[in-house]
């Protein structure tokens, strides 16, 4: 029998950690749920005693999301632990995730603790976090830049303190594959008790080694990889979950091993978080890059052509990428529209699948075709749990190369309308002046990038924007069209659209706070 590779996935962990991401709880739950139908084993579903955000996303995702575990991170400290207890006390399957560093340098800078005094942390934090949950992951964060003879002592104490999963970080990016293979070697060896629990790894991204050293760790024994989709992490990022989960699958004849990843739902997944964290997939990312199964060369070409597998060694559809280019155009009825997003792995109710459909009849009367990717961005645009507090509906702009340019813009917000014009250094810059005008809301543009989602000279454009309130909070906002300053504009009131939501949360937790 093939020995089992366990996911865990931390996206909404580690990966919310990248530079520039927030998401809200909502979102989080939406990526949970994809997670679950992708089939990881394990979401790392955030940090709760880091935020009341992040409790709140850990708590929702442990009391709606079924099929995998659902872990919380905590420092080893008792109040990390009892934290993180709180919000997943009411999930069918959780697990409690601590922590705490064993390298030298990590010990004398960063915790100014001894070894002994590491040690009995380590026993005293797992002990309370088994009081609490039968499954308790404990990390040794720097483990790569530890004393393996030390870390191997670190991980036997909380062993013998109750942990059901060993994981063994290489928190900095620092091993290289055949020093990280020995040290997994020289830990299953010389660890008392190790043959009795899940040995995990956690591979960072900084010298571009995260998928390599994670599959040495697993031909040394280990049965866990701590991954993300598409790669988001710290600094340069984590192990790549589609890229594990492609190489354990297209080379099975070297690993001989299985998991309980549904290789179809990669794709979707990774466009999910890629859309909703605004972190773009670069064009030659492995696995999901849009150039992943392109082929521009004529030899290449001719060569596929006559045989697929002469250049590709992967198909399009075992990632849940079609290679069809289907042509839908106004005259598309509902039945075929349905039974296209069906085949592409959507499942929408009534209302969602009205407003998709709608939509997609207005690109068609103005593209000559609507293709895949078309459908996928207009699902990707419209279907949100957030509230629609405020509304355009209508925008004009005016400009030219002697004109100044001038936007004027209609705004419902909860029903009430308001009509603003304003002048600007350019189109886009116009309309964000008279939105501001309009919704009355004190933020600034924090960032702004544009790209096309499809291809041609009727493109459809994403335009991602982020927005500072004036509590230093940022917020982002998406927003598609073939128009770009129509999708600038849309992607502006999406932002505010979060806003207005993040602000009617923080006075309801207010309220039930008693403040």
């Amino acid at each position: 029998m093939k020995r089992q590779i366990y996911f865990f996935d931390t996206t909404l962990r580690d990966g919310e950690q990248s530079p520039g991401i927030s998401l809200n709880v909502q979102e989080k739950v939406e990526i949970a749920k994809q997670l679950a139908r992708l089939g990881v084993d394990v979401i790392e579903a955030g940090f709760p005693i880091a935020s009341p955000g992040d409790f709140t996303a850990v708590q929702s995702i442990a009391q709606q999301v079924e099929g995998p575990i659902i872990t919380g991170l905590a420092r080893a400290l008792p109040q990390d632990i009892d934290r993180a207890y709180e919000a997943l006390k009411d999930g069918k399957k959780i697990r409690i995730h601590t922590f705490v560093a064993t390298s030298k340098i990590h010990m004398e800078y960063k915790l100014r603790k001894t070894p002994e005094q590491v040690l009995q942390m380590t026993s005293t934090a797992v002990q309370h976090a088994k009081s609490l949950v039968h499954d308790v992951e404990f990390s040794a964060e720097d483990a790569t830049r530890s004393d393996p003879v030390f870390l191997s002592e670190v991980l036997a104490a909380a062993i013998e303190a109750g942990a059901t999963v060993i994981n063994v970080p290489d928190t900095v990016g620092y091993a290289v594959p055949g020093e990280f293979g020995r040290l997994i070697a020289y830990l299953m060896a010389h660890t008392p008790g190790i043959d009795q629990v899940i040995l995990s790894v956690h591979c960072h991204n900084d010298l571009g080694l995260a998928v390599a050293n994670t599959l040495a760790a697993i031909e040394q024994g280990a049965r866990q990889v701590e991954c993300t989709i598409n790669g988001l992490g710290e600094r340069a990022g984590n192990a790549a979950l589609e890229e594990l989960a492609m190489v354990l699958a297209t080379r099975s004849d070297s690993y001989g091993v299985q998991t309980n990843i549904d290789t179809k739902h990669i794709y979707r997944s990774s466009r999910m978080v890629a859309s909703l964290t605004g972190m773009n997939v670069q064009p030659n990312k492995a696995i999901v890059g849009d150039n992943a199964f392109a082929h521009e060369s004529g030899i290449h070409q001719d060569g596929v052509l006559k045989e697929r597998t002469t250049y590709e060694i992967m198909t399009p559809e075992s990632i849940g990428l079609s290679q069809r280019r289907l042509v839908l155009g106004k005259h598309s009825g509902r039945h075929a529209f349905r039974a296209r997003l069906a085949e592409m792995g959507y499942s929408l109710d009534e209302e969602e699948m009205e407003t998709v459909f709608q939509r997609f009849i207005e690109l068609a009367d103005k593209k000559k075709g609507v293709s895949d990717r078309d459908i996928e961005a207009i699902i990707e645009n419209e279907i949100t749990e957030i509230p629609e507090v405020f509304q355009l509906e209508y925008l004009h702009v005016t400009g030219g190369h002697s004109a100044v340019p001038t936007a004027t813009v209609r705004i419902r917000r909860n029903g009430v309308v308001a009509e603003e014009a304003a002048c600007g250094g350019g189109p886009i810059d116009a309309v964000y002046k008279a939105i501001d005008r309009a919704c009355n809301v004190a933020v600034q543009l924090a960032g702004y990038s544009l790209q096309a989602v499809t291809e041609g000279k009727d493109a459809i454009g994403e335009v991602v924007v982020r927005v500072e309130d004036t509590s230093g909070r940022t917020h982002l906002g998406r927003g598609m069209s073939i128009d770009i300053i129509e999708a600038s504009a849309k992607a502006y009131v999406h932002a505010l659209n979060k806003w207005a939501y993040e602000q009617s949360r923080f006075k309801e937790n207010t309220v039930g706070r008693g403040e």
